[in-house]
């Protein structure tokens, strides 16, 4: 009875562990499931409120406007212009401020060329541009031969400033360029009258008498050597120009009666004495009017 007994009771506890081992296993499987369920409603959860935030901004945040174009000035200025005659374009263009006062310091190297600003721009932001703009264009110019000349960047920029307001003709700037050097190595007053109308402001009127003997360090007619400093922008042939100047030995050129803007060169006082004859007699014939072709 003992052993039976025995057998009995540990088939009952086999029994009891295995069906507390399929109810350990079915509650497993249970809180596998609620917890997979509550994820996906966690998930579903989300993306309903991304959904809503898209929602939200897109009825209560619309799209931002095109960007509004801006409206813009084109100004040019005209190769040898000076500060004064550029501040006029300046006003003329809507520019705010003064040119004068943002160019100070800076004749010479205020680039003439075309820009494109703001409607109502400082004046300021022209010069800038042409600031930049020489910069970039002078990097180009070989000053080499200048400086075997004891001459700096300074003074190229004004040789070239002279050189803009004297020749008409692209073939002459180099060779007016070759007169200013030839009279400074020789220690020449150079005679330019555009130094006299810089320094007068008379740039449309002939030159009066009082005007040509003007005191004034501008006046070339009386002091030899290069005037202070530019006299205008010069562009970017007579940069090259007043860098590389013809290989020539004249010293004197007057305008060359029945042409337009031709000037006529020589080297000796009496050759230049006979060109100015000879234009005199031109002028005469002209009943006093530049006896050139320009007009026809």
């Amino acid at each position: 009875m003992a052993d039976d007994w025995f057998g009995d009771d540990t088939a009952v506890a086999e029994r009891e562990r295995r069906r507390q081992e399929r109810e350990g296993r079915r509650a497993a499987t249970a809180k596998r499931r609620r917890r997979a369920g509550l994820l996906a409603l966690l998930a579903t959860l989300v993306l309903v409120g991304a959904a809503a935030a898209l929602a939200y901004r897109h009825f209560h945040n619309p799209a931002p406007p095109p960007p509004v174009a801006l409206k813009t000035v084109t100004v040019t200025i005209p190769e040898g212009y000076t500060r004064a005659q550029t501040a006029q374009i300046a006003r003329e263009a809507g520019l705010t401020g003064s040119y004068m006062k943002a160019s100070l310091g800076h004749e010479g190297f205020l680039f003439p060329d075309t820009f494109e600003l703001e409607k109502r721009a400082p004046a300021a932001d022209l010069v800038q541009l042409q600031l930049e703009d020489f910069k970039r264009r002078i990097k180009g110019v070989d000053m080499s031969y200048a400086r075997s000349k004891n001459l700096t960047t300074l003074d190229v920029v004004t040789i070239a400033s002279m050189v803009e307001r004297e020749a008409l003709l692209e073939k002459e700037r180099p060779l007016i360029a070759a007169v200013i050097y030839n009279r400074l190595h020789d220690g020449m007053p150079l005679g330019i009258d555009a130094t006299i109308r810089f320094a007068t402001g008379n740039y449309d009127r002939p030159l009066t008498e009082s005007e040509l003997a003007v005191e004034s360090p501008y006046n070339t007619r009386l002091h030899a050597g290069l005037p202070p400093g530019p006299i205008g922008n010069p562009g970017l042939a007579s940069l090259e120009a007043a860098a590389h100047p013809a290989r020539v030995d004249y010293l004197y050129y007057v305008v060359k009666p029945g042409t337009c803007g031709e000037d006529s060169f020589s080297s000796t006082a009496a050759e230049f004495e006979a060109d100015v004859a000879a234009y005199d007699e031109a002028r005469e014939a002209a009943g006093g009017e530049s006896p050139d072709t320009c007009g026809e």
